[in-house]
């Protein structure tokens, strides 16, 4: 009798424990940022540093986020992301277009990490590939250029000469003598993503040439704080620049990483994750003009918008020939000929620069 009971109430304890105890939680899922420069209070990597914060803000303690910074492309950034691989990272993010390749040698070795190759453009089953239109907000930042230049010369502080950074120099170009017909760009280029002392140097220059209003596609705010000291104006890039150049900003081309990286951790905490290729604009809310600085007049600040507004719905197309004329290179060439606009395809291999454009793209 008193076995029978005994083993009456050992069952109960079992199976009330069983049915009362809360489930395990979920171990937070870990997410690692490699950045090819300083995080610094404004520019690529701070944009990119704001995407992960987004990560934490909306996952809370379903993530645990870290970053590694200043990491060169090449050896170094296999070495890093092979770490972060090794330290049971469960999803990669790899910012950087030289980040490619060390990415898909890493990835071969980790088949059950996902790696995000952003500005990359070469897939594996665990690489994923993104990036943004950066050319839409080019082609807006360029309208406000051509309405503020006096000289009708802008200067462009050109990083390395990839398909990514010719699309933004052409959309500018473009978009500024959609105003202003007589307007002409000078390029500099640096083969450097990070390099304040010489992207400096490089803003001194043109401004020298009569270039009266600057635009870049570097990694720091150091041609806003150039502008800022010659009296100049510039167009931000990355990140509202206005807390170093408040007189010089005539607006901002920003960049919004939180929705997608967001999206894509949370896909690999749920199992949905799958490697394909993003490429969002102004109406995925990846590229947002804005930060006018107080010298822009509101008609100027009215055109852009709409602009964007068009740009997000479809109707403007930084890519696109006027029905009755060509655009051409700046070597007289047809590029997109009337009534026809470029393909996503000839977007990304663009190789050459449009009319207005001063000089060659660097070899």
């Amino acid at each position: 009798m008193y076995k029978n009971l005994a083993a009456t109430l050992v069952a109960a304890c079992f199976f009330s424990s069983v049915f009362s105890q809360t489930p395990p939680a979920q171990a937070p899922l870990k997410a690692a940022w490699v950045y090819v420069a300083p995080l610094t209070d404004a520019g690529w990597v701070r944009q990119h540093d704001e995407g992960r914060k987004a990560v934490e803000a909306a996952l809370g303690s379903q993530v645990k986020t870290s970053y590694v910074e200043n990491v060169p492309e090449g050896a170094d950034a296999e070495r890093v992301i092979r770490d972060l691989a090794t330290q049971g990272n469960h999803i990669i993010f790899t910012p950087s277009f030289g980040y490619m390749e060390p990415t898909l040698r890493v990835a071969r070795d980790f088949p059950n990490v996902r790696f995000e190759s952003i500005t990359g453009y070469k897939t594996a089953p665990n690489v994923s590939t993104a990036n943004a239109r950066y050319y839409e907000g080019r082609y807006l930042a360029g309208i406000a250029a051509g309405r503020m230049t006096t000289t009708n010369v802008a200067g462009y502080v050109a990083g390395f000469p990839i398909p990514e950074v010719v699309q933004g120099i052409n959309a500018f170009t473009l978009g500024m003598r959609s105003v202003n017909p007589r307007a002409q760009v000078k390029v500099v280029w640096l083969n450097a993503w990070f390099d304040p002392p010489r992207e400096r140097d490089a803003a001194m220059v043109l401004m020298n040439q009569d270039a009266d209003v600057l635009a870049f596609h570097t990694g720091s705010n150091a041609v806003m704080i150039a502008a800022q000291e010659r009296g100049k104006m510039a167009v931000a890039y990355h990140s509202d620049m206005r807390k170093v150049a408040p007189d010089a900003q005539i607006a901002a081309v920003t960049h919004q990483w939180g929705n997608y990286y967001t999206q894509r951790v949370q896909a690999a905490r749920d199992g949905s994750w799958a490697s394909g290729n993003f490429w969002g604009g102004v109406r995925e809310g990846m590229i947002r003009v804005d930060g006018f600085g107080a010298k822009v007049p509101q008609a100027v600040v009215a055109q852009v918008n709409a602009a964007q507004k068009a740009i997000g719905a479809g109707k403007l197309q930084p890519f696109a020939a006027p029905a009755k004329q060509d655009i051409v290179d700046n070597e007289g060439r047809i590029l997109i000929p009337k009534g026809t606009k470029l393909t996503d395809a000839q977007i990304l291999s663009m190789n050459v620069l449009v009319s207005g454009v001063q000089g060659k793209i660097a070899k």
